[in-house]
């Protein structure tokens, strides 16, 4: 997939991007503005979700937002009419077309979600299409395009994977007059870790991350494959996908050096490259 020509190491509307000792983390910084969303930050997305993607250090990518009042209030409509709105709302392919979350980058490196305050609309991209979602008590999840005069589609199809039909769609047609709570969320699966407050639940993500780091990054980019290929499939076509991609790991070096670090009792040692293979020098 290409990418936007954008000087990642400048400042980012919107957005603070930063990389060390192997996370990425990706904060939306719009607080005064509820964090929503800005056309010109899809751009920024797409070219964010590229490096996570391709730079090998990068092992695991951390999602968050500025301040404690909203996570993401979703597509800033006051911008609908502005002259790079024409990038958000075009009549491209999809696969084309939108490039807010991981998923719809085709990062396969783990991505955790930190929800704090309010959900908004597009900012369920972020959510449902995260690995993990941890989110604070203060959370609370809402979907407005029907008030707005737009489909809630997108965003919302994820919600149905991640929540019982009937909740999904209470979200979706009742609009602004139905916030669903953490606890609620928690409950249907929506989130996965409740944190007390913002500060405790960016504090569990780093802990997760951290525990990712000791794997080996390769067999958990096929690993995220194979689970989001059974959502996306048959069982019986994921688990022929799932056998392709056990069997392409085979050959990676980390497939050796996994089971031969625990017979010798000492840290693994893995190999970032997804295209190296035993026996070469690559």
């Amino acid at each position: 997939m290409s990418r936007p020509d954008i000087d990642l190491t400048a400042p980012l509307e919107g957005v603070i991007y930063s990389k060390r000792d192997h996370v990425a983390r990706i904060t939306l910084n719009r607080p005064e503005r509820g964090n929503s969303l800005a056309p010109p930050m899809q751009a920024i997305f797409r070219a964010i979700w590229a490096d996570v993607r391709d730079d090998p250090d990068v092992r695991v990518a951390i999602v968050s937002a500025a301040g404690e009042r909203h996570f993401c209030t979703g597509f800033d409509v006051s911008e609908a009419e502005a002259d790079d709105a024409a990038d958000v709302f075009n009549n491209r392919p999809l696969s084309d077309a939108v490039f807010w979350s991981s998923y719809q980058n085709r990062v396969w490196k783990p991505v955790i979600c930190v929800v704090n305050g309010l959900c908004v609309g597009g900012g369920h991209h972020l959510v449902v299409d995260a690995d993990i979602v941890i989110a604070s008590r203060n959370a609370k999840f809402m979907d407005t395009h029907v008030n707005v005069g737009m489909v809630g589609a997108l965003e919302n199809v994820g919600l149905a994977k991640r929540l019982p039909l009937g909740s999904a769609l209470r979200m979706t047609l009742m609009g602004r007059h139905y916030r669903m709570p953490a606890e609620r969320a928690y409950q249907l699966g929506l989130v996965d870790e409740l944190a007390d407050t913002p500060a405790a639940a960016l504090a569990l993500a780093d802990e997760m991350a951290a525990q990712m780091l000791e794997n080996s990054p390769q067999a958990m980019a096929l690993s995220k494959q194979a689970v989001w290929g059974a959502v996306e499939q048959g069982y019986a076509d994921a688990l022929e996908k799932a056998w392709g991609l056990l069997r392409v790991h085979w050959g990676h070096p980390d497939f050796t050096e996994g089971p031969r670090a625990f017979a010798e009792k000492r840290d693994p040692v893995w190999n970032p490259d997804p295209n190296a293979r035993i026996g070469s020098d690559s």
